[in-house]
């Protein structure tokens, strides 16, 4: 069994609105949703990945420092992957495709619209926005990661800020 745990970052600044969109940092809220949604998973969850994988764009990485911190992962041990930043679904599937076999749970950390696609591509019924700091659960019987389709694998959580934060 494999776990797949997309997370879209957390709420952005548009604070600097002359800034790179790839050099935006998180506001606020997103400060402390970060944080809080990796509390939930790790807490009330039972969750502790073997690999987070983020897109190197400021706010999707920061968002996966606060799950790193809290799962006691070390910072340098993040994997940044190019692609997944301006990323189309069939992008990410190629991420998801390399993925090292040893890593059983991993977490995704990214932008939509490309999560949002991949995520309606094994949920039976249709989410219309994965939102900033929602995180997808993803379970797949594939032998390897780069087996995983929608005949394997299926959406079986959705962790919302606004449903599961006080």
């Amino acid at each position: 069994m494999r776990l797949l745990y997309l997370v879209r970052h957390a709420k952005s600044s548009w604070e600097h609105p002359g800034l790179r969109d790839f050099d935006r940092p998180l506001n606020d809220r997103g400060h402390r949703d970060a944080p809080q949604m990796a509390r939930f998973l790790k807490e009330r969850k039972g969750v502790q990945p073997d690999l987070l994988v983020s897109s190197p764009a400021k706010r999707a990485l920061t968002t996966a420092r606060y799950f790193a911190e809290v799962f006691g992962i070390a910072e340098a041990d993040i994997v940044q992957e190019t692609d997944i930043y301006e990323a189309s679904a069939h992008d990410v599937f190629d991420v998801i495709a390399r993925l090292p076999g040893e890593a059983r749970i991993v977490f995704l950390f990214g932008h939509n619209p490309a999560f949002t696609d991949v995520v309606n591509r094994f949920s039976s019924e249709y989410i219309d926005n994965v939102p900033t700091c929602g995180v997808v659960r993803l379970e797949s019987t594939a032998e390897r990661w780069a087996e995983v389709k929608s005949s394997n694998t299926r959406l079986t959580d959705c962790y919302f800020p606004k449903d599961v934060l006080p």
